[in-house]
């Protein structure tokens, strides 16, 4: 499931065609994905204008200057396509067929974005004012954001004997984080996964606030991951997959210099987790 970066890419690819542009025509090909749409969607979002584009955690959110926000979620294997004129200035994906796009709208400018997802995880759904909906309510600070500081995190992990693996992928925590870069950002900052949360000093939570904002940054920056589904906008990879240290790379040296180690997969709470068994502790 696409995690943080890879949303917040898409949604800077989305920006420049939808941002400030009024949605001329809109496309509903089915009534659901993981979820019913709402049955007014068509009639909410046309003629609408779409004041900002933002993210929280892994949804992105279109503030409409009436009514309410367009929520998307892209689930397991979503993404999101543009086109506009001239035609074939984006690069289209063969592997993305028609009979999956599922919405889609088309702006004042020209723009047409499409909504694909062959598996029907995504969601598709509308946030009216004043609602606390359920996808977003009780969500944590975002990691990149002044609201996550090393207090606030020492502040949840105090007294928890869960494992910080668990912790970190839990949205009330920390909003947006999922299994690639919790293993990364954990083995950055040097601490095992199955460590009681409760149990790691202000030192290393330090550590690791640092190095959950750097690593997700960083994937920004690439584009995100792209391992099965994950495309930009424009139909291009990400490359943050070539620059994993720990996930995916059972049984090959540890990259840290001098360690030695190999790392390792082990199951929690049915994820993988990649870690170095020697300079994580």
């Amino acid at each position: 499931m696409p995690e943080l970066p890879e949303v917040e890419t898409v949604r800077r690819g989305l920006a420049p065609h939808l941002e400030g542009q009024r949605i001329t025509r809109v496309d509903q090909r089915r009534p659901d994905l993981r979820w019913p749409m709402p049955p007014d969607l068509v009639q909410v979002l046309t003629g609408a204008r779409v004041t900002t584009l933002r993210r929280r955690s892994k949804y992105i959110l279109a503030d409409l200057d009436r009514g309410p926000s367009l929520l998307l979620h892209l689930g397991m294997s979503g993404r999101v396509r543009i086109e506009s004129e001239p035609l074939g200035q984006f690069h289209h994906d063969p592997s993305i067929l028609p009979r999956h796009d599922h919405l889609v709208l088309e702006t004042e400018s020209g723009s047409r974005i499409t909504l694909n997802d062959a598996r029907r995880f995504g969601a598709v759904d509308l946030v009216r004012e004043g609602e606390a909906h359920p996808l977003l309510s009780g969500l944590g600070p975002e990691p990149l954001s002044d609201d996550f500081t090393p207090g606030r995190l020492a502040a949840a992990f105090a007294g928890r004997r869960a494992p910080v693996k668990a912790l970190l992928l839990d949205q009330r925590v920390v909003a947006g984080l999922g299994n690639i870069y919790v293993c990364e950002a954990l083995f950055r900052a040097g601490i095992h996964p199955t460590r009681a949360a409760g149990h790691i000093g202000s030192d290393r939570i330090a550590a690791l606030h640092g190095a959950i904002r750097d690593v997700l940054a960083e994937a920004i920056t690439a584009g995100g991951s792209s391992l099965r589904d994950h495309r930009q906008t424009s139909g291009e990879l990400g490359y943050f997959q070539h620059s994993f240290r720990v996930y995916g790379r059972e049984g090959q040296p540890c990259p840290r210099p001098g360690c030695g180690g190999t790392v390792r997969r082990i199951v929690q709470s049915g994820r993988s987790t990649w870690y170095c068994p020697v300079c994580q502790r």
